[in-house]
């Protein structure tokens, strides 16, 4: 696909952003108004709770320290009255602990103060793709692509594409991993196309045995070999006036290749057995996750059939290139797999979400399918939680961290939120934490941090945001 396509503004979301320091809600205002965000500014939790009571937001920053209820107690209190609610939370250094233990309680995130303005909004960014709401097609006009549940900018484009290339009769290659929706695809094509209301024929090449694969796709005629009993009917004639799907065609074996080649050059099928071709008016859409051009040099794939089939060639991405998507798609399939299993499942949790939109997906959405399935088969609660989600992707839990483990992680954590505090001044990241420098130099190189790293340049102060009040 064209990498010149240019990025789309995100839609404006509206923030809740909650802190007793006018200035530094002035500043984070100012930042996240600039971001192309809605922002309410409030100075207390009670502002902030009665804000949630007369227009929810999609997301809710919040200071550690508040006067009153402070933002643990908010946080507490919105995720009793809207659990898909994402919270990140600012901490300084005193208040490190109380965050980090937040995060397993299922706060989105934490910073710590100062914080790199670029981090914040990549963040914020991160935890509304996981609040937006889901709409798998917004448009009337999208009916022929409504199975596809996507808002990405990558599935934007090759939908684009896709519904370009419909409108005409050129035969399309799809190439993408396995799972990534190739199928899927192939029947948006066809539905968007003069052929929506012919036939839609699909058939794995790689799945059917050589010796029955002719028959299959060609058809045969009665006698034509031993169980032949009676005239078939192959895929390309029920096909006939639509549109036939060749998956996997990287999988076809070189003699059918040659056969293929010829059908489609003189647009008519051959049953086996028979003397006469039949003709045929088929759109040809192939898929495969292989890599043809390295089956070509290899001589397992015919060069002059890539080239028929290859007329227009589109792209899908990765699970791991579409992120964005992992969270509506997760949704989705909650909502259609609650009702099979009939039970009333209200979402994920915030922490499994997240969970979610970080895993690797080696097996893309079909993975992300089967994962959803089982923690939707095994779910005793309306909130689906991380520990559900960890067990179908087999990740280990925070759970079974050992003590020592657990120390190790937070004393890193630790000390890196001073080092940022202290834009990387090793004697006042010392004093705070009132140990001696020798032992603070100790403990950076046992978890091989640098001070160096911490440090601003110049050009940077306008991305830091500095803490004024603890």
């Amino acid at each position: 696909m064209a990498s010149s396509t240019p990025t789309r503004a995100a839609p404006p979301a509206r923030i809740l952003v909650v802190d007793d320091d006018a200035d530094m809600l002035r500043l984070l205002s100012l930042r996240l108004n600039a971001a192309g965000h809605d922002v309410v500014a409030v100075g207390s939790a009670e502002a902030a709770l009665a804000q949630l009571d007369t227009a929810r937001p999609q997301l809710v920053l919040s200071d550690v320290r508040l006067p009153g209820r402070d933002g643990l107690a908010l946080f507490d209190e919105v995720r009793a009255r809207h659990p898909s609610l994402p919270v990140i939370l600012l901490t300084a250094h005193g208040t490190i602990p109380d965050a980090v233990e937040a995060t397993s309680r299922g706060v989105f995130t934490y910073l710590t103060k100062p914080y790199d303005g670029k981090e914040l909004l990549e963040k914020i960014a991160q935890a509304l793709a996981l609040s937006a709401p889901a709409v798998a097609h917004p448009h009337a006009n999208d009916d022929w692509r409504a199975e596809i549940v996507s808002r990405s900018h990558r599935m934007t484009d090759l939908l684009s594409e896709a519904y370009m290339v419909a409108q005409s009769d050129a035969s399309v290659l799809l190439r993408g991993d396995s799972g990534s929706g190739k199928e899927l695809l192939s029947r948006a094509i066809h539905r968007a196309s003069p052929r929506a209301a012919r036939p839609f024929v699909a058939v794995n090449c790689g799945a059917i045995p050589e010796a029955l694969l002719e028959s299959e796709l060609f058809g045969h005629v009665k006698g034509a070999f031993t169980d032949a009993v009676s005239n078939h009917k192959g895929l390309f004639q029920a096909a006939d006036g639509g549109t036939l799907l060749l998956d996997e065609i990287g999988d076809m074996p070189p003699a059918l290749q040659v056969k293929l080649l010829r059908v489609l050059q003189e647009r008519a099928v051959r049953p086996v057995g028979a003397s006469q071709a039949t003709p045929i008016d088929v759109r040809i859409i192939s898929a495969t996750h292989r890599d043809l051009e390295a089956a070509m040099a290899n001589a397992q794939f015919r060069e002059d059939l890539y080239y028929r089939l290859n007329v227009v060639s589109l792209v899908l991405p990765t699970l791991a290139e579409r992120r964005e998507d992992i969270a509506l798609l997760a949704n989705h399939f909650l909502d259609r797999l609650s009702r099979k299993y009939d039970k009333r499942l209200s979402g994920f949790a915030p922490e499994a979400l997240k969970a979610l939109t970080t895993a690797a997906w080696p097996g893309n959405v079909r993975q992300l399918y089967n994962v959803v399935e089982q923690v939707c088969a095994l779910s005793t609660t309306p909130l689906v939680p991380l520990t559900l989600v960890q067990r179908a992707l087999r990740t280990p839990s925070t759970q079974v961290l050992s003590f020592a483990e657990a120390r190790q992680r937070f004393e890193r954590e630790y000390l890196v939120g001073l080092l940022k505090m202290t834009d990387g001044n090793v004697a006042d990241a010392a004093r705070l934490a009132q140990r001696n420098r020798t032992e603070f130099y100790r403990l950076l190189q046992k978890h091989a941090l640098t001070p160096g790293q911490f440090k601003q340049d110049a050009g940077d102060t306008d991305d830091v945001v500095d803490e004024r009040h603890e």
